[in-house]
């Protein structure tokens, strides 16, 4: 039996039709595919409904329909609109970032992706009044200009509106003509020790912050295991710090540790700290 979308999704303290649509997402993502009538008994609420909701998330790249089944959109070919990726799995995304804020340091320079661990990372720093933040993420971009006194470097470039971010040639050169203390990176998936995204645009982003910063961290939750996508962008063994949610499996812990870098384990809130 599928699991239910409001009893085992997370969302349960997220009301209205954006909590039901982030609960329908995951459980679809999770069953792998689902029925309508599937769907209309788990959450109780009407077909029509139903119908809206997955349109909206058909819109944002996250699922499809085919022969009369919901489909979870295959993680190798597409990435969901930067909207939706900041609301899902959001407890984990906060916890993995207020574990990697404790690598910031007063007055230094961070490079940040389009990720939107990003955006939580810097939501998790007390203060980055006196750090300069280098990104070509239009969403890091505005958190940053939040802050009065803060540094802001954006990178220019072709602005990709699933991303709300900057990509293409422009904003590789800008990055590698600097050279930043941190890089904060995530990916798509995880396999076999590698780091993938399924698009070419974004990874030559994340590569070149990767060869321009003196300090390489990847930020990741327990979902991103065990996915591949199209394109790899790098070996774990590249990174010197990763910083997974405390629901990583005790095996991929294992894994992470065997490559020689430095593993972060965030507890999730109320828990007892992290492990390393």
């Amino acid at each position: 039996m599928p699991s239910s979308a409001t009893d085992q999704s997370g969302r349960r303290g997220q009301d209205g039709p954006r909590g039901r649509q982030l609960a329908i997402a995951e459980t679809v993502i999770r069953n792998g595919s689902m029925s309508v009538e599937d769907l209309v008994s788990l959450t109780g609420v009407s077909a029509m409904t139903i119908y809206r909701d997955l349109s909206v998330l058909e819109d944002s790249g996250v699922l499809t329909r085919h022969r009369g089944q919901v489909v979870a959109v295959a993680s190798g070919l597409h990435e969901a609109d930067a909207d939706f990726r900041l609301e899902q799995s959001s407890a984990e995304k906060q916890s993995v970032a207020a574990e990697a804020a404790t690598l910031v340091t007063n007055g230094c320079s961070l490079m940040l992706d389009d990720s939107t661990s990003g955006v939580w990372l810097l939501r998790a720093l007390p203060d980055i009044s006196n750090v300069t933040v280098v990104t070509n993420s239009l969403l890091v971009a505005d958190e940053v200009a939040a802050c009065r006194g803060a540094k802001l470097v954006v990178t220019g470039g072709e602005y990709q509106a699933w991303a709300h971010s900057l990509m293409g040639p422009t904003a590789v050169r800008t990055i590698r003509s600097m050279h930043a203390d941190l890089a904060f990176v995530s990916a798509s998936g995880i396999f076999e020790m590698g780091c993938y995204h399924p698009y070419q645009e974004v990874v030559e982003v994340k590569r070149a912050m990767l060869d321009s910063a003196e300090t390489r961290v990847l930020l990741l939750d327990h979902t991103k295991f065990n996915r591949r996508a199209l394109f790899k962008f790098a070996d774990l063994q590249e990174f010197d710090h990763v910083v997974v949610d405390d629901k990583s499996s005790p095996e991929m812990l294992s894994h992470l540790r065997e490559t020689g870098v430095q593993v972060s384990v965030a507890p999730s809130p109320g828990g007892d700290g992290g492990r390393r």
